[in-house]
């Protein structure tokens, strides 16, 4: 069955038609022809999907389509509208990266991990909220980007570049 739905993507209303089991990612990459969210394993298990719905981190492989109508999604794309953001910038001068293919979604997971711990939301390994703001030590880093895998393991200069910005951005102290 068919359905009508509306996205606003990175900043762009889009009106599309898909089939009620076309999922977010699909939609995007499909029928939209936004390439930023990868598809990698499409059970929700790497992270390479990884979009913002509405200002939260979800898998976008995991989510309907028809779910997200009339939502917002931000994209690794997205973030640059203005230029490159913090995350893209601290992604490169840390080399947080090697095939670049998970880049994307670490990049838009980062920026997630960022809102919800400058929002006061703990993860499984939050010791204490401090002025209703979690502290993003490495751990915490860890724990919050642990749904977005690198086969080329460069979680050793992802961490460092999440950190710098959560310390530009008075999320870390």
């Amino acid at each position: 069955m068919d359905h009508q739905i509306t996205l606003q993507v990175d900043g762009a209303r889009s009106a599309l038609t898909v089939d009620t089991r076309t999922s977010l990612l699909d939609a995007l990459r499909e029928r939209l022809g936004t390439t930023s969210a990868k598809k990698g394993c499409d059970h929700g298990q790497c992270g390479a999907c990884t979009v913002l719905l509405d200002g939260r981190r979800v898998n976008s492989c995991l989510v309907l389509a028809v779910t997200a109508d009339d939502a917002e999604v931000t994209t690794s794309d997205g973030l640059a509208a203005d230029g490159p953001h913090a995350l893209h910038e601290a992604f490169v001068d840390h080399d947080a990266y090697q095939c670049g293919y998970c880049t994307p979604g670490q990049i838009t997971s980062a920026a997630g991990v960022l809102a919800e711990a400058a929002q006061g939301w703990p993860s499984a390994v939050t010791e204490d909220l401090v002025a209703e703001r979690a502290e993003l030590t490495d751990g915490e880093i860890r724990e919050r980007m642990s749904g977005n895998l690198c086969r080329c393991a460069a979680y050793a200069n992802i961490v460092p570049a999440v950190a710098e910005v959560a310390t530009e951005q008075g999320v870390r102290a």
